[in-house]
């Protein structure tokens, strides 16, 4: 865990901390997490849309489908939503809320073992 999460964490311990503050807080982080899952939403359902219309109109002979303008849209709009992510989830998204202190556990446990003594 990192050092300013683990700060923040003590904090949220701390008696001396407003339970209101942490409300508020946790409020704010739920929003955050909703407005995320709202923009994951949107994008699919635009996105379906636009592949499955520009698919239609290629099955009746009007459009090519596999061209640039069909995939784009969801390609540039999916690294805003990777970012939107990035910025929810931190981290936390790809390696976990403890991966460093397990990853060092684990280099250190190897290196133990191979030692001899």
């Amino acid at each position: 865990m990192g050092r300013y999460r683990k700060r923040l964490l003590e904090n949220f311990q701390d008696e001396n901390f407003n339970p209101d503050t942490r409300y508020e807080l946790a409020y704010k982080r739920v929003k955050r997490i909703k407005g995320f899952y709202i923009h994951l939403l949107i994008y699919v359902l635009v996105n379906a849309f636009i592949i499955v219309s520009s698919f239609n109109r290629s099955v009746l002979g009007t459009e090519v489908f596999f061209r640039w303008e069909t995939f784009s849209t969801a390609l540039f709009w999916g690294i805003g939503l990777v970012a939107h992510g990035m910025s929810v989830f931190g981290r936390d998204l790809f390696f976990g809320a403890d991966w460093e202190e397990r990853k060092i556990k684990e280099f250190m446990d190897k290196d133990k073992s191979q030692k001899w003594e």
